[in-house]
């Protein structure tokens, strides 16, 4: 019953952060312009991302330009399109094999010990894919504030956190809390399998105590 509702949790949970950790790889806002001293243009707004830049003027038309080259971009970015695939590509693929551990109960002579490993091995893919997301994520927040308060860099080039950090945290968040999940269920399968394999206590029944009885009866006799 423990073990079901942690399955299901950790999926969900596995699963909010697999589509954030796409959504995120493809979202423009991850740099915003920031409105600051001199850069007072309120009415149009420059969002910076993976693949493309957009601007968004008055909250009615905004155009979008992908990167014509990818040595345009800051080595921050750079780094974040390859870490952010191979991100999706890990919660994907631990998406998949916790489904498979999931419907994986009867697959072999020893299910529970074949499922705890499936289980396991979703689990480290969670943490893994996690881990690997919040690299490009903290990498470019730290770019941002720290160009942000340098008093060197032009104020129209400062740029602001973007929605697409604070939710990339997020499922991060949740894929490393899916993770942590499976490999609790895994520990849980460890505990169910080394009580199963503890033998019960064998005690005689009545038959067997009336026959030990009557031999000692029998033996009682032998020596009169």
């Amino acid at each position: 019953m423990v073990g079901g509702a942690l399955q299901i949790a950790g999926l969900l949970v596995g699963g909010i952060g697999m589509i954030g950790t796409f959504a995120v790889t493809g979202m423009p806002q991850w740099r915003v312009s920031a409105f600051i001293e001199n850069n007072i243009i309120v009415f149009e707004t420059i969002w910076e991302g993976l693949w493309m830049h957009c601007i968004r003027q008055a909250n009615i038309r905004m155009q979008c330009k992908v990167y014509d080259s990818v040595l345009a971009l800051s080595p921050d970015l750079q780094a974040s399109r390859g870490l952010m695939c191979a991100g999706s590509v890990l919660s994907f693929l631990a998406f998949m094999v916790a489904i498979f551990g999931m419907k994986c109960t009867q697959c072999t002579q020893s299910p529970w010990q074949a499922k705890g490993y499936i289980i396991l091995t979703a689990g480290l893919l969670f943490i893994l894919s996690g881990a690997v997301e919040l690299i490009p994520v903290c990498w470019v927040a730290n770019t941002i504030i720290t160009d942000f308060y340098n008093p060197v860099v032009n104020v129209a080039q400062k740029r602001e956190l973007g929605e697409a950090l604070y939710l990339g945290w997020v499922a991060a968040f949740c894929l490393i809390a899916a993770g942590a999940i499976f490999c609790c269920f895994c520990r849980c399968c460890e505990k169910t399998r080394s009580y199963g394999y503890s033998a019960p206590a064998h005690y005689p029944t009545h038959s067997q105590h009336l026959h030990r009885m009557t031999e000692s009866s029998y033996s009682k006799s032998q020596y009169v």
